[in-house]
């Protein structure tokens, strides 16, 4: 995910694009075969590739990123997350971003801006915002809860908002996420020896579980950040290479990969059991091939619950010249002009990556193996961009570009990229709006300027595809992003709580049929949508059999180990104390241990 947002002095970080930019040819030598699937009817596309043949799933849960460096100039708080209600919708909230100490390889705390220079092999060496993470004091009214921070508190800053976050959302869990674009130089390294391994997820289990954080600024010291998080995301950018400038790699990093999640699920476990509660583990990771191949697909689920598949920034400005394309296909448009992903014949799409998760790709290499069901699907709310765009006969659809498209102020005025509260006026002029009927998604033009993102059409195809294919739920990029204005995040919930009405038949090969002529209504398409409901469900779906265990509860504590719970039509037995957490996401690692179906 790639996020350059300057601030304030203050230090900031940014996530990559889930993909990297590959070489692509002009647009017009691959637009010659005909004109662009973008009827506002159905789509074979959709039914070639959209099922595996699972019968469609219902609710899932809602995963959000909170950026660390949001507090500043764009004024965006924990409260704000707590005053538009967003806090009470979701299932956990991502803090983004720690970083690797360069020296000793371990978590650590320090104030220091990172370079923002793309060319910079050193970009995050030692940087760190210890300022927001717990040394900023708020007022009244900025704190969430209202009460102003007092000079001799142990624990002021994000942190404590956090801790106040929880306590008006008892079921809301937050998870630490480490690394990114600019701070996974070090990952290879801290992942290369069993020694270095332990080494480091010690230190971060001692520093942000237990909560022993450094006095910095008069504050932190031993325990002053228990309870704050419930455990990690990581957020390698990327094993085997291809990340930021300067980022180490190594030949190992696959099974490197495999054994640090590993680490963190055996040392999580330890200190769950120690503390009587369980603690979550996540991982962000590329959806591209030329990424997916460089890690062990078949083996990660078993540490994780749940996987946040960076599913957008496929293209985007660093293409300055075009041709403009989506930031988020679920399908790939036959008239797509990428460039085949290095090693095989396939391209850029959400189907593509969730399959090569699940299913495998051979021409990759890819292993799959992956649970789908502790997929999310991601939901970029920000868009990528150009400008000087001709229309030809897509409405500005892979047509080149003299430029990438200007930023804006929030965002630190990067060309190719804006957050929807700033673009929301252009996105929402329906005179504006398309849809690619062949890609499931929506874009926006209006004769000059070309955005790619989100609306509601699009993140309601998304969480369809999501439920058609049995995935585990959604998770958003990020909640600043959109400030106050939450109805695309409102949409991704009440979508992800739903299901999809219908979903296609498998077929043995994707096959699409282009139309003769691209639509330029911003009507929805007449293909069927859900009616989701208005809340997830809270109860057993059996599948294999009559379920007589009592159903699992989300808000029941579940005290004594032994407990047997049927959910989703399988029984399960707790191995520990646990409230909330999701029978059907625990893995072999997790607090519950899957009997079968009932």
């Amino acid at each position: 995910m790639l996020r350059s947002l300057p601030q304030s002095p203050r230090p900031h970080r940014r996530r990559s694009r889930g993909l990297g930019a590959l070489a692509i040819g002009t647009a017009a030598s691959l637009l010659l075969g005909g004109a662009l699937a973008l009827t506002s009817g159905g789509s074979a596309q959709a039914a070639a590739t959209n099922s595996t043949g699972a019968p469609a799933t219902s609710g899932g849960i809602k995963v959000a990123y909170f950026d660390q460096w949001s507090i500043y100039s764009n004024a965006y708080y924990l409260k704000t997350v707590q005053d538009t209600g967003v806090a009470s919708k979701l299932d956990y909230l991502i803090y983004d971003f720690a970083n690797i100490d360069p020296t000793n390889l371990t978590c650590f705390q320090a104030t220091k801006a990172a370079s923002q220079d793309e060319n910079n092999g050193s970009a995050g060496d030692g940087a760190g915002d210890a300022y927001a993470d717990y040394q900023k004091t708020f007022d009244a009214a900025t704190s969430v809860d209202g009460v102003a921070d007092t000079w001799n508190q142990p624990l002021v800053g994000n942190f404590n908002q956090i801790k106040k976050l929880k306590a008006k959302n008892p079921n809301l869990k937050v998870l630490l996420s480490i690394g990114g674009w600019t701070y996974s130089k070090y990952f290879s390294d801290v992942a290369a020896t069993d020694a270095s391994r332990k080494k480091f997820v010690s230190s971060c289990v001692d520093m942000f579980i237990k909560g022993n954080l450094p006095v910095q600024g008069g504050f932190g010291g031993t325990g002053s950040g228990a309870g704050v998080f419930d455990g990690f995301d990581i957020d390698w950018e990327y094993p085997g290479g291809g990340g930021h400038t300067g980022n180490h790699s190594s030949a190992a990093d696959k099974q490197n990969n495999t054994a640090l999640f590993a680490e963190l699920r055996s040392q999580l476990n330890a200190q769950g059991a120690a503390d009587g509660k369980s603690y979550a583990l996540s991982a962000a990771v590329g959806a591209g091939q030329d990424k997916i191949k460089n890690l062990e697909t078949d083996k990660l689920g078993q540490y994780l619950t749940f996987l946040d598949v960076m599913t957008y920034d496929m293209h985007g400005g660093w293409d300055a010249q075009g041709p403009t394309n989506h930031q988020a296909p679920i399908y790939t448009n036959p008239n797509d002009p990428m460039t085949p992903v290095p090693g095989g014949t396939g391209k850029y799409s959400i189907d593509n990556a969730i399959k090569a998760w699940t299913v495998g790709d051979p021409q990759y290499g890819i292993a799959g193996g992956f649970p789908a069901k502790k997929i999310n699907m991601g939901v970029p709310f920000y868009y990528r961009g150009w400008t000087g765009v001709t229309a030809g006969n897509s409405h500005g659809l892979f047509q080149s570009a003299s430029a990438p498209a200007p930023g804006a102020a929030m965002s630190g005025n990067v060309a190719g990229i804006q957050m929807y509260k700033e673009l929301s006026s252009f996105v929402t002029n329906a005179s504006n709006t398309y849809w690619d009927d062949a890609a499931k998604a929506a874009y926006f033009y209006d004769g000059t300027t070309f955005w790619s993102g989100e609306n509601a059409q699009s993140i309601q195809a998304k969480l369809d595809y999501a439920h058609c294919n049995g995935l585990g739920g959604s998770f958003a990029f990020s909640l600043y992003d959109l400030g106050t204005q939450t109805s695309l995040f409102d949409k991704m919930v009440t979508a992800t709580n739903g299901s999809a009405s219908t979903c296609p038949a498998p077929t043995s090969s994707p096959s699409a049929t282009a139309s003769s002529s691209p639509s330029s209504s911003a009507s929805p398409s007449s293909s069927p949508s859900s009616s989701p409901s208005s809340s997830p469900s809270t109860s057993a779906s059996p599948t294999g059999g009559t379920c007589t265990a009592p159903g699992w509860n989300a808000a029941t504590v579940y005290a004594t180990a032994g407990t047997v719970v049927s959910w989703k039509g399988h029984k399960y037995t707790n191995k520990w104390w646990t409230q909330g957490e999701d029978p059907s996401l625990s893995g072999q690692w997790g607090v519950w241990t899957d009997n079968g179906a009932c």
